[in-house]
């Protein structure tokens, strides 16, 4: 790109840009709303994927909720921590931890998920009713189509 057309880029015109931004305010909203319970979205993607799939190993939810190995280690260490998941071996493989949630993990998510939802509501609001499902799914659109490009694609499509 030329130096000329390079200092013409406006930044308010840049999906990346926006998307970027979505996604700080998609954190705050939902850390303002379930504050109380010390949770991040991805802590909260690995708790209900692992409470919806009990069992799985930590190499199957990093590639379900689209995060690198290293990384989800890292959550399912400080969630194993607080009591939260606890780690088994795998009768078939000793080297795979299977995941599991513990009652208070359990308690937890019910009583986390109402502030979850208002979190979602609360990014939507601004966008007519009607276009909200149209959105969700452009949304999913691109994500899908660009899935490959991500440090760590998604299995789940």
């Amino acid at each position: 790109m030329k130096k000329s057309s390079a200092a013409q880029i406006d930044i308010d015109t840049l999906p990346g840009h926006y998307i970027r931004r979505l996604q700080q305010i998609a954190v705050a909203v939902f850390l303002e709303e379930t504050e109380a319970f010390g949770v991040t979205p991805v802590q909260f993607a690995a708790l209900q994927t692992v409470r919806r799939q009990p069992g799985l190993d930590q190499r199957t939810l990093a590639a379900t909720i689209g995060f690198d190995t290293s990384t989800i280690a890292g959550v399912i260490d400080r969630l194993e921590r607080r009591e939260l998941i606890q780690r088994s071996t795998s009768p078939d493989d000793k080297r795979v931890r299977l995941l599991t949630l513990t009652p208070a993990a359990e308690a937890l998510l019910d009583e986390l998920v109402p502030g979850m939802l208002r979190a979602q509501q609360r990014m939507l609001a601004p966008l007519p009713a009607a276009d909200r499902t149209r959105f969700m799914a452009m949304l999913k659109t691109l994500v899908e189509a660009n899935n490959e490009h991500s440090r760590a694609p998604s299995d789940v499509q």
